[in-house]
């Protein structure tokens, strides 16, 4: 059983990884009139991977043997964030930031799901029609079928996709294993990937020195990023620490309308509304769970034996 200080920890770590992961979105998305995807990608790649670098000899975590049992989990890790990098900067590129963070809310809802599905956890009826009214809420979001509507939108939910595969894979990590040297090999596969997809798309553009400022500056929130979410995972459990992504979506909100200028539309509002509301009763329902576990351990471990 993994104790309150954990995740506490964990939630922190979360909330940490969504600052500096918002803050990346911005610096790109301003480039982002610039220059093209895979070169904005390559470049904030190769500076992140020189951070990283240095961040796993620091911390020891350069030079590691990883267990044969961790091979495929950091192989399905690395493809879910590769994936969502994709889908989520390709969305950002073409949809208002509030938008895209909105919709990447529903994250909590998918995980608990995908947990139930791939990892057995137990989820009652109850949070099953939280996660139905959750992904409802997504709906009122996209507006499919309306001139609101934007196809872009339907990235966003791909790169929801991949991060659960990301996420749930992360869980499945040997403890014994550094953040940091899995976070540099997600750094590395993103560059890597980037840089192929540039060669073929030869797509380039001249760089000013703002846009390199800028890209450095996102490179080094994608650190914290990397680094705090991968803790976040490996402390907490799953079902307590996932829904602190939601503070990601004020900062979003807020930047958006300060930054970009992007309206706030109310079904925006109501959509986020909704989602982060049935996020809410999923996190204080697997509590009340927890709570009735632990009472009936604790009445079994009273009772006499027979």
């Amino acid at each position: 059983m993994i104790s309150h200080s954990e995740n506490m920890r964990g939630a922190f770590f979360m909330t940490l990884s969504m600052a500096g992961f918002v803050c990346n979105d911005t610096m790109i998305k301003i480039v982002s009139g610039e220059l093209a995807l895979f070169q904005v990608v390559l470049v904030r790649g190769i500076i992140a991977s020189v951070l990283m670098f240095c961040v796993a000899w620091y911390m020891k975590g350069l030079f590691y043997r990883l267990p044969r049992r961790d091979v495929g989990v950091v192989i399905l890790r690395t493809i879910g964030e590769v994936g969502a990098t994709y889908c989520f900067l390709t969305a950002l590129f073409h949809m208002p930031i509030a938008n895209l963070t909105a919709i990447m809310q529903a994250l909590p809802l998918a995980v608990t799901l995908a947990a139930s599905i791939f990892l057995g956890a137990e989820v009652g009826w109850r949070r099953y029609v939280a996660i139905v009214v959750g992904f409802m809420g997504v709906l009122v979001i996209l507006r499919p079928g309306t001139d609101a509507f934007n196809t872009y939108s339907l990235w966003g939910l791909g790169a929801v996709v991949f991060v659960v595969l990301r996420d749930l894979s992360t869980t499945k990590l040997s403890r014994e294993t550094p953040s940091s040297f899995v976070a540099l090999i997600t750094t590395l596969a993103m560059t890597t990937f980037a840089g192929g997809m540039t060669l073929i798309t030869q797509e380039w553009e001249p760089m000013s020195a703002r846009a390199l400022m800028f890209l450095a500056g996102a490179a080094g929130f994608l650190l914290i990023g990397y680094i705090a979410s991968v803790t976040s995972m490996r402390v907490g459990e799953i079902a307590f620490v996932s829904p602190f992504r939601y503070s990601v979506l004020i900062w979003a909100l807020l930047i958006g309308w300060f930054i970009f200028h992007d309206p706030i539309d109310v079904a925006t509002l109501v959509g986020s509304a909704i989602v982060v509301g049935m996020g809410i009763y999923t996190f204080y329902r697997e509590g009340q769970v927890a709570r009735q576990k632990q009472k009936l351990a604790a009445t079994r471990s009273r009772m006499p034996p027979r």
